[in-house]
């Protein structure tokens, strides 16, 4: 591709970061650019945006069902599974398995929600109450 063929689509990405390309200069040589999009790539991640939508949708309508605990719904909103989770809290997997059962989750001690809470970049009252502040 030559460089001034560089696709410059903006996407809601292009405001934040920029995808580095190889081209080709006037010479023929090969060197880098930056690309703010292209319209491709933002039709496939406006399409992957759509299914973690879906799925922090899903969890928090298992959690208001009381067929998951709130970990569920920050794991899909925090876009972590459970290994992401076990890194981040220091809880093994099959504890975090366990604490997604609201029985389980609901008599967790303190220094426990903590740890999740932590984890999640929230307050034990947001995990507890699925409140969701970005600031």
């Amino acid at each position: 591709m030559k460089k001034d063929a560089i696709p410059q689509d903006l996407s809601s990405l292009g405001k934040i970061t920029k995808e580095l390309c190889y081209a080709t200069d006037e010479s023929g040589k090969y060197t880098t650019e930056l690309s703010k999009g292209w319209d491709v790539k933002i039709k496939a991640l406006d399409v992957a945006w759509e299914d973690i939508k879906r799925r922090i949708e899903s969890a928090k309508e298992q959690v208001l069902k009381n067929n998951a605990s709130p970990i569920l719904f920050f794991m899909e909103y925090r876009l972590m599974d459970i290994n992401i989770l076990a890194d981040y809290s220091g809880f093994w997997k099959w504890q975090i398995k366990r604490h997604l059962k609201p029985k389980v989750f609901n008599q967790l001690s303190d220094k426990k929600l903590m740890k999740y809470a932590a984890a999640f970049s929230i307050k034990v009252d947001e995990l507890k109450s699925m409140t969701v502040n970005e600031d």
